[in-house]
């Protein structure tokens, strides 16, 4: 018996399910395909296939954690299975400008500290003391948490 962990590609579900081992399953058809973020309108976000230039708009619902991390221009990549997408897979860091960020109080470096700070796409994560508004930080997207100044 073969035990298996199955995710449902539509859903993100995942079941358990034990198969004998001489059962055979066609593979899921997966396309990939790198678009780039082009603007929101409302809970839409519109991209551009960056290969043939057709437009796809999705809604945010379908997008997951990625609108956190969305800027203009931002290239990502979106499988698609039967031409429908089905996973937006984002790089592991990215680039954002602090909007907005409470100046540090001197003295508090040696604690190691830390501040919440808004960032262009209107995320908020915790960054150290030492970061001002500007400034440009790359953020972790599988955790949502300040690597380092940009």
């Amino acid at each position: 018996m073969v035990r298996t962990k199955l995710k449902n590609l539509k859903t993100g579900a995942t079941v358990d399910r034990t198969f004998r081992p001489e059962e055979k399953f066609p593979l899921a058809e997966i396309e990939e395909r790198k678009l780039q973020f082009l603007y929101r309108q409302g809970e839409a976000f519109h991209f551009m296939d960056t290969s043939n230039y057709e437009q796809l708009s999705l809604p945010s619902s379908q997008l997951g954690s990625a609108p956190n991390y969305l800027k203009e221009g931002a290239i990502i990549s979106i499988q698609f299975h039967h031409q429908e997408p089905v996973e937006v897979l984002l790089p592991i860091f990215v680039e954002l400008q602090v909007t907005k960020s409470d100046p540090g109080i001197r003295g508090d470096t040696a604690s190691g500290g830390s501040k919440p700070a808004t960032l262009e796409t209107g995320m908020v994560i915790q960054v150290p003391l030492f970061i001002e508004e500007g400034d440009i930080v790359k953020v972790d997207t599988r955790t949502s948490s300040y690597s380092e100044r940009g």
